[in-house]
């Protein structure tokens, strides 16, 4: 009787053995296809790394695709592999939600489907000799902006949406801050593709100042790069979002690395990177070095209404507001 037990420990054993090997094969294969905005591409290197280090990311490799927000959208609508993406406007995650790629209760999931948050800030020139502080500054004569191009960057959207609703919260009428936003684009010499390729463009010298997110500048600077930035009193918070794909074959693992983003050790690398950080203990730790406004609002304010309302008034190419800023700029807005 009890070698035909221990035969039997021997077989359920096996059988572990086999079950737990099998598995651990699986996550070796796990091959994630990440699609993101350009800006956290350091470090999104850095949490992937951590993950890996960890069981549950240790047999977990990585394809990682970066450009601007609404172009890379654009991109997995028209084919690219994705499993999971990592955007920074709800206008580009919205876009895959429309198409079927990403479900449409998204933002239902821990922190409403936000990795990490931002602001806006102006990025000005050393000693700030333009004394650029406020978005009226932005009006002076003579001085000149840079600022993505809003069809194909998501930064910039945030960028018009923080000026339109600064000068709302300011006491102004919708027309008078549309047409704030209007004169604005006056003073814009230039709108790259995305946030980094604009801060290059800043940093080659053109402009007086670059509105972009604050994380943009802190990795400006991590790189080592000289930049200096003012963060007015009104601007906007920036939700950067993040999501798995409907169909991918590899959905599950998806959903471990975002769980795993929005952990207290990937949090604390968001924080010492240039992002705040939006679990609570990461958040509280880095207070000091990422400030609240007194003048801070978010997408869902009721001058703005969130990003449905936002896009077709603003971002839509052929009958917004921007199409038509754009139409007299001789820019385009096919997102090309």
């Amino acid at each position: 009787m009890r070698g035909r037990t221990m035969s039997v420990l021997m077989v359920v054993t096996a059988l572990a053995a086999v079950v737990v090997g099998g598995a651990a094969g699986a996550r070796q294969e796990a091959r994630l296809n990440l699609v993101a905005y350009s800006t956290p591409k350091p470090v999104l290197s850095k949490i992937i790394s951590a993950y890996q280090s960890t069981p549950a990311g240790s047999g977990v490799s990585f394809t990682q695709s970066y450009g601007g927000s609404t172009a890379q959208a654009q991109s997995v609508v028209n084919g690219q592999p994705a499993d999971l993406v990592f955007l920074s406007t709800g206008s580009d995650v919205n876009l895959l939600v429309d198409h079927g790629l990403v479900d449409r209760n998204y933002d239902k999931q821990s922190y409403k489907g936000v990795a990490a948050n931002s602001v806006v800030v102006f990025a000005v020139r050393d000693g700030n000799p333009k004394k650029i502080k406020s978005w009226n500054d932005l009006l002076k004569p003579g001085v000149e902006v840079v600022t993505p191009n809003p069809f194909t960057a998501g930064i910039a959207k945030w960028n018009i949406l923080a000026a339109y609703g600064a000068q709302r919260h300011l006491g102004k009428t919708d027309k008078q801050a549309v047409a704030f936003v209007k004169k604005l684009f006056e003073h814009v010499v230039s709108q790259d593709s995305s946030g980094s390729n604009a801060t290059n463009t800043f940093l080659s010298g053109k402009g007086d100042v670059l509105i972009t997110f604050e994380s943009e500048a802190i990795n400006a600077r991590l790189a080592g790069r000289d930049i200096q930035y003012v963060i007015p009193r009104q601007t906007m918070l920036i939700e950067l979002l993040v999501a798995a794909l409907k169909k991918s074959p590899n959905k599950a693992a998806a959903t471990a690395f975002i769980r795993y983003m929005k952990s207290h050790p990937a949090q604390v690398l968001f924080g010492q990177n240039g992002f705040r950080p939006i679990e609570p203990a990461a958040a509280k730790q880095f207070q000091k070095q990422y400030p609240v406004r007194p003048g801070m609002f978010t997408i869902d304010d009721k001058v703005i209404g969130g990003w449905r309302a936002a896009d077709k008034k603003w971002f839509n190419p052929t009958s917004s507001i921007m199409a038509t800023i754009e139409k007299n700029l001789g820019v385009s807005t096919s997102g090309a």
